[in-house]
């Protein structure tokens, strides 16, 4: 057995097959994979199962893997990014970061941490998961809705912090590294200066006609984004400014082509598989037997995260006129701490800043919030039916904001059609209603949605069909039919079943006119005409019926012409 683990392909791949075991358990679970791969870390260790052994190979795909990161983070900042932040998005990421940070850094010395590592620990507190957050919102189908979008801005304004952080914490790791002095510190600004100067050049004259070639070969472009990434990442070190702003620039200077989402979407699965050396080069470090100590911090910390980050984002949100669900379900978002954590911890303990502990007691608050964060957000909507109450005072009396989106006028608007959904299906829909004669109010989550359906001359307004709430403040009383061409999720993920909170909202509501729902398979029919569905639309079986008659015309010709 010995011999089968001192080999490094074997070793590699008992890791693999572990973690996919593992993996399979969080997957189960609804964990992220991130907490699967630091627990793949731990069992692998010295402390367990004793299998990562080859450290020198691991560490090696695990700076690979945080130069793709960088590199994919750095694809994100595009130099006409900060004009497209709306003042929501800036307000709530610079209020999160400040308020955690500081807040923070006082808990950190209460708890008797030296200064030092203080800092270090709330500006890690400060980051959230991309990564994560898309990926549940994605499940969800809460993409593209208000706090969504919101969520995505202030994670955008969150990557940004993170350059800035590293930026300044590479810095000073020049000027305390090993016969560090201000001539070191003089050198890696110039050298900086001049591989910023010549990444502007890149993007200038080579980036776009470059790409142009290479993109000809999609297996080629994967490989020169790697090999770009790892290659300035390289520089960056040899340099002395670091391998994570080497593979950052490396983004950044592709981030202005038309290539820069093809090249991210063909990375992302290699990033997680490299991310996985990262956590099990992370797990494999921790001491067991220090952790005991660390666990009365880290549910301290953990509490802070988990419900301190979410409540100043519904603050800041309230403030500024959203409503206080809208104001939840984007805070949640921010209720965990993210793998850029854990690499800025990585980056104080080779500095020489942090010690191990700290990097264990960071890394325990990363596996309770990410894990109890996930199923805050799968459960986003079932959560604030048991804590709206408690959120009034975050509300202001008239949440502007939303009321602004375009809200109708009970007083005059008489509507014969209420459409939830204004996509390319309920848009048709409404269009036709309204080319029919009728009077159509559209509903939808997406304020993109709803600019373009206003700009049509149609009457709409900004809502979520899962909020009985919202369904209360409806102008039914003359409505004869309500429609549904919302997407019924088939993510297992989603907590709230649009067609069902629908149907039961407005039976909660007295209504008395018809009710029409659009499912994409064609699923549940009959239960749902048993919880008060009058017609169940299936658009994929309507087209291919439509079809089947349009191709028998061509089918059999003389039939019909006879």
């Amino acid at each position: 057995m010995d011999s089968f683990i001192n080999n490094t392909f074997y070793e590699i791949a008992l890791l693999i097959l572990l973690a996919s075991g593992v993996g399979l358990v969080g997957l189960a679970l609804r964990q992220p994979l991130v907490v699967a791969f630091i627990a793949v870390g731990i069992l692998a260790g010295p402390g367990v199962l004793g299998i990562a052994q080859s450290g020198e190979y691991i560490s090696l795909l695990a700076q690979i893997s945080i130069a793709v990161l960088l590199f994919l983070v750095g694809l994100k900042l595009d130099v006409s990014l900060v004009r497209t932040l709306g003042p929501v998005a800036l307000a709530t990421g610079l209020g999160q970061v400040a308020f955690t940070s500081v807040f923070g850094f006082l808990i950190c010395l209460a708890l008797g941490i030296d200064w030092l590592t203080s800092v270090y620990i709330a500006v890690a507190l400060t980051f959230s998961s991309t990564i994560i957050i898309v990926k549940l919102l994605s499940d969800k189908r809460e993409i593209d809705s208000l706090h969504g979008k919101i969520a995505l801005g202030f994670l955008i304004v969150q990557d940004i912090v993170v350059v800035l952080a590293m930026v300044i914490l590479s810095a000073v790791g020049v000027g305390v590294g090993e016969d560090g002095g201000a001539g070191d510190v003089v050198w890696v600004f110039i050298s900086g200066v001049l591989t910023v100067a010549g990444v502007a050049l890149f993007i200038r004259f080579v980036a776009t006609p470059l790409l142009d070639l290479i993109s000809r070969s999609p297996e080629l472009m994967v490989i020169f984004a790697v090999g770009w990434a790892a290659g300035l990442a390289a520089i960056g070190d040899w340099l002395g400014f670091g391998k994570e702003l080497g593979g950052l620039l490396a983004g950044v200077s592709l981030a202005s082509t038309q290539y820069r989402d093809a090249i991210g979407s063909r990375l992302g699965s290699l990033r997680d598989f490299l991310l996985l050396f990262f956590f099990i080069g992370l797990g494999s470090n921790m001491d067991l037997g220090t952790l005991g100590a660390q666990v009365g911090p880290a549910f301290v910390l953990s509490l802070f995260v988990l419900i301190g980050n979410p409540l100043i984002v519904v603050a800041i949100m309230g403030y500024m006129g959203y409503r206080k669900r809208t104001g939840l379900l984007a805070g949640l978002t921010v209720a965990q701490i993210s793998e850029f954590s854990l690499i800025f911890m990585a980056m104080g303990v080779t500095i020489g800043h942090v010690a191990e502990n700290a990097m264990g007691l960071v890394t325990l608050v990363g596996l309770v919030t990410i894990a109890l964060s996930t199923y805050m957000i799968v459960y986003s909507h079932h959560l604030y039916g048991l804590i709206e109450k408690w959120l009034t005072p975050f509300e202001r009396r008239v949440p502007h904001r939303e009321e602004e989106d375009g809200a109708p006028d009970e007083a005059t608007g008489q509507y014969e059609v209420v459409l939830f959904g204004l996509g390319r299906y309920g848009g048709e829909i409404g269009r036709r209603l309204i080319q029919h004669g009728h009077t159509v109010l559209g509903i939808d989550f997406d304020p993109e949605a709803l600019r373009a359906w206003r700009r049509q001359g149609f009457d709409c307004t900004f809502g979520d069909v899962t909020d009985p709430e919202f369904l209360s403040h409806l102008p039914l009383t003359n409505v004869k039919v309500v429609v549904s061409a919302v997407p019924r999720s088939s993510a297992s993920l989603t907590d709230a079943d649009p067609i069902r909170a629908l149907l039961h909202g407005l039976k909660s509501l007295g209504y008395t006119g018809q009710v029409a729902v659009a499912m994409h398979t064609p699923t549940d029919v009959d239960a749902l005409k048993v919880e008060g569905a009058d017609i169940v639309l299936t658009p994929f079986t309507d087209a291919a019926d439509y079809a089947v008659v349009a191709l028998e015309h061509l089918l059999h010709p003389l039939e019909e012409s006879a």
